[in-house]
């Protein structure tokens, strides 16, 4: 057991289901996550989308899981609050491999979906995300570190109709908590506020919505009932919009 990845984790885990949303910026470098943790907060979570481009790489497993652990591991020892890493479906590899991964960078928890981009961007099926979890937990389990486990499904992305499939993504959210996710991720579900409150009152578990810094309301999506939030890429990309207005001032 890593005492410190332990001790993470378990802050982490105690952070959640409180009286409002948790949340938690999404980081790529020390910079950003040395910048969230001074404007007081208590727990980060590393996008992958934003690291990627931070290392001139593109989202969707364009790093190695060997790149993404090299490049989170300065990130976490650069703050003092338990980070959460997104190691989207996983680089290929087996639950243990990121377990012990994430144990020797000090990670607190971790994003995983059901998106398999070594794959051709394939779907796992619902019982096979499920099982890939279960994995997840069995492997911290016995490392003795209460990873917390970030269950995301990909099912309402790029949907027409996201409501549409209301009932499939529940189905799949409730066998990630069953096997072992402490919170789930519904991505693209954010712009249907009737959407969001179907998946939250189904769940058991905190539901993490992704947020706009700028266009979205943490009062708003406290209404709602979701128990985490996270910016994904967003947050870079307001920094991004908001540094371009700034050098622009000086053309």
């Amino acid at each position: 057991m890593d005492p410190n990845a332990a001790a993470a984790a378990a802050r982490l885990k105690e952070m959640h289901g409180g009286d409002g949303p948790l949340v938690l910026p999404t980081v790529w470098d020390v910079w950003s996550a040395r910048t969230a943790v001074r404007a007081g907060f208590g727990g980060l979570t590393i996008g992958s989308h934003p690291l990627a481009a931070a290392l001139g790489a593109e989202d969707g497993e364009d790093l190695t899981l060997e790149e993404v652990f090299a490049a989170v591991t300065p990130i976490i020892a650069a703050v003092d609050v338990p980070v959460s890493v997104d190691l989207e479906s996983g680089y290929g590899h087996g639950p243990e491999d990121l377990v012990a991964g994430l144990v020797a960078a000090g990670a607190a928890g971790l994003n995983i979906e059901d998106t398999v981009h070594s794959e051709g961007g394939r779907l796992r099926a619902p019982e096979e995300h499920a099982a890939y979890v279960a994995g997840l937990r069995a492997a911290a389990d016995a490392a003795s570190v209460p990873l917390v486990i970030n269950g995301r499904t990909d099912v309402f992305k790029g949907a027409d109709d996201p409501a549409s499939l209301r009932e499939e993504g529940i189905a799949r959210l409730l066998l990630l908590v069953e096997a072992g996710a402490d919170c789930v991720y519904p991505v693209k579900i954010q712009a249907d506020d009737d959407l969001v409150r179907d998946v939250v009152t189904a769940m058991p578990v905190p539901v993490n919505i992704t947020a706009h810094p700028v266009d979205h309301s943490l009062a708003h999506l406290a209404s709602l009932g979701v128990g985490r939030v996270t910016f994904g890429p967003l947050l870079q990309a307001a920094l991004t919009d908001y540094s371009l207005e700034i050098a622009g001032r000086w053309r």
